[in-house]
């Protein structure tokens, strides 16, 4: 695992929620709820490719 994928998260994560208070506070919960369900997708499409990864080397490694 590489520090820029946690910096990507983290990155996601701080404009999301920024994003979100903005929304919130103009009325829009909605759009702010669905708005938060998409970072939540785009994050766990980051942590799938992550898995996938680690899956296939440990599949290396034991021979499976």
């Amino acid at each position: 695992m590489d520090i820029s994928l946690i910096l990507k998260i983290t990155g996601i994560g701080l404009l999301i929620s920024v994003a979100c208070q903005i929304l919130s506070k103009s009325g829009r919960e909605e759009q702010a709820t669905l708005l938060s369900v998409g970072g939540i997708i785009i994050v766990m499409l980051l942590i799938i490719s992550e898995l996938d990864t680690l899956f296939s080397t440990l599949s290396r490694i034991f021979g499976l």
